[in-house]
């Protein structure tokens, strides 16, 4: 296998881009969604069932995993791939949105952050240079710059500072990252939803090197229209010739509208979490299995969709097991959701491919138009 991290654009159609990366641990397709592992385990899912819904990248994180079972415990353990039976890239998220969002007395200065655990409130610190070393002790193929990411909405001038502090750990993050063959670097875009702000971002970004670019900063609460006006312009300000990868995004229209302006990579926790509360997404949009109008019906949640859930249980069953409490709700569902997904991307892949990608969106969108199908 090559030692090397490659992007080869392959095709585009309009700004839609189909290409591989290429690790020594596989071949990524893109545009490829990136199914969430956060504590080494996508849940729900063994590591094979994952790999059979046409994955071919997981997403771990650092914030998660240097609080339990910590990144030097998996280190010894032989690393994460190991740790959780996953021969696959691995690409880790750098800790520092789950820093702003999830822990408690947040401290922010020009070296890191310090905070307390949401797990047992204990003391932590996490610096550009701390968090390169918890990626490589994990052994992550994809290793994302420590960034600063304000919530939505926020004034200028607060954009603006996270954007220029980001820079600068960018800059650490770049510098303690080091060389390590076979593992790739990405920087992240910030600046909010000002475009000026995000291409002097890129500007720096791309004047230190990485091997791909994030755009951050965004799916936090700036709701579609604002996303997509964003993303009018914000990939194109990235090289064109390494991947460009959406973080936290989202559901299916807003991944086909992201790969139609450019984008390369997504993840998002979703087709999981909706599996464990009974919401499952199809072609015809999302279906509440919870509903009571699903208790007699016989039929598959999808026709026309070949996974275990689809082909083996029916609409009642997943209606029955879930207000059950039973467990396999939240694995069919999960899988299910999970096999869309790779579905969605794999039709885009070919779309784009083809020429066709303008023809898919519009029977993407006229499929969801339709709704659910009604009960026998």
């Amino acid at each position: 296998m090559t030692e090397r991290f490659k992007f080869d654009l392959e095709a585009t159609d309009g700004r839609a881009r189909s290409g591989a990366i290429t690790t020594p641990r596989g071949v990524i397709r893109t545009p490829a969604f990136m199914p969430v592992g956060t504590a080494a385990t996508v849940k729900g899912m063994l590591p094979g069932s994952v790999r059979a819904t046409g994955a071919d990248i997981l997403l771990g994180n650092t914030y998660h995993l240097m609080l339990r079972p910590t990144a030097e415990r998996i280190d010894r353990l032989g690393g994460l791939h190991r740790f959780m039976n996953w021969d696959g890239p691995i690409l880790t998220d750098s800790g520092g949105f789950q820093v702003m969002s999830l822990s408690d007395l947040r401290k922010l200065t020009e070296h890191g952050v310090t905070f307390r655990s949401h797990i047992d409130g204990s003391k932590h610190e996490l610096t550009p240079e701390r968090s390169m070393e918890i990626q490589r002790l994990l052994g992550s193929d994809i290793v994302m710059a420590f960034d600063e990411c304000p919530a939505l909405p926020a004034d200028r001038a607060r954009i603006e500072a996270s954007m220029e502090l980001s820079m600068r750990w960018a800059q650490r993050s770049r510098d303690a990252f080091g060389d390590w063959p076979g593992h790739a670097l990405f920087g992240i875009q910030q600046g909010g939803l000002e475009e000026d702000l995000r291409g002097r971002s890129a500007e720096a970004l791309t004047a230190i090197g990485f091997d791909g670019y994030a755009v951050g900063g965004l799916a936090v609460g700036e709701g579609q229209e604002a996303m997509f006006s964003c993303l009018d312009y914000a990939p194109d300000q990235l090289p064109q010739d390494k991947p460009r990868y959406l973080m936290g995004v989202g559901k299916p229209d807003d991944i086909v509208g992201a790969v139609k302006r450019g984008i390369d990579m997504m993840d998002c926790v979703l087709p999981s979490r909706s599996g464990r509360t009974g919401q499952a997404w199809t072609r015809r949009g999302q279906v509440n299995l919870k509903n009571a109008r699903h208790a007699d019906d016989p039929r598959p949640l999808d026709e026309n969709c070949t996974c275990p859930c689809c082909t083996g249980y029916s609409r009642a069953y997943l209606h029955h097991v879930f207000r059950a409490g039973e467990m396999i709700s939240g694995m069919l569902l999960t899988w299910h959701n999970l096999h869309y997904y790779q579905e969605l991307m794999q039709g885009m892949r070919d779309a784009i491919a083809t020429g066709r990608f303008a023809a898919f969106e519009a029977a993407f969108h006229a499929a969801r138009a339709e709704g659910d199908i009604e009960p026998v």
